[in-house]
């Protein structure tokens, strides 16, 4: 099993922390969307192609870290209101699977969120990432009297000893 990334979101939908691991580089001509114009506004009325406008227009080649925890916070928001309405206030949202990664998803009772991506052929994450709110985040960070209970405009678990912990459970572990 591979596990891409991890993140950690507060009951402010901030994402607190982030950490990467295999993240695999896939050019955009891969995705089919490289060769889509951005917008109509790209044809002009004669049919001729438009001037350039240089890089304003272009578009990234990679999301920032920050839009990346934006767009995984706002999948798990959506799906997880989702589940709640189709199925009623007993369901939750666990997990789910596209071609290229799997989603699992852990929410504490103090509406911490954590979120791991993986390849698709891995299990329910759902212990795992109860493992590693108790074992790891509580122990390493709740416990810890120089961590901030509250983390305004996003300011991060910076937590050394939870970070190399964390590494070695999802090296050693899984």
């Amino acid at each position: 099993m591979v596990v891409y990334s991890f993140y950690i979101f507060d009951r402010h939908t901030e994402c607190i922390y982030q950490r990467l691991w295999n993240r695999q580089e896939r050019p955009l001509s891969d995705s089919g969307t490289a060769a889509r114009p951005l917008s109509d506004a790209n044809v002009s009325s004669n049919g001729a192609p438009p001037p350039d406008l240089g890089p304003a227009r272009a578009r990234p080649s990679r999301l920032s870290a920050k839009d990346d925890a934006k767009l995984i916070f706002g999948t798990v928001f959506s799906l997880r209101n989702m589940v709640r309405k189709l199925g009623g206030p007993d369901d939750s949202f666990i997990s789910y699977r596209t071609g290229q990664y799997k989603l699992h998803y852990y929410e504490t009772p103090t509406s911490i969120k954590f979120v791991m991506l993986t390849d698709t052929q891995s299990l329910n994450m759902r212990n795992v990432l109860h493992q590693i709110y108790v074992n790891l985040y509580v122990e390493f960070v709740v416990k810890n009297p120089l961590s901030p209970v509250e983390h305004p405009g996003g300011e991060g678990v910076a937590n050394e000893l939870f970070e190399l912990a964390l590494d070695q459970f999802v090296k050693g572990v899984l």
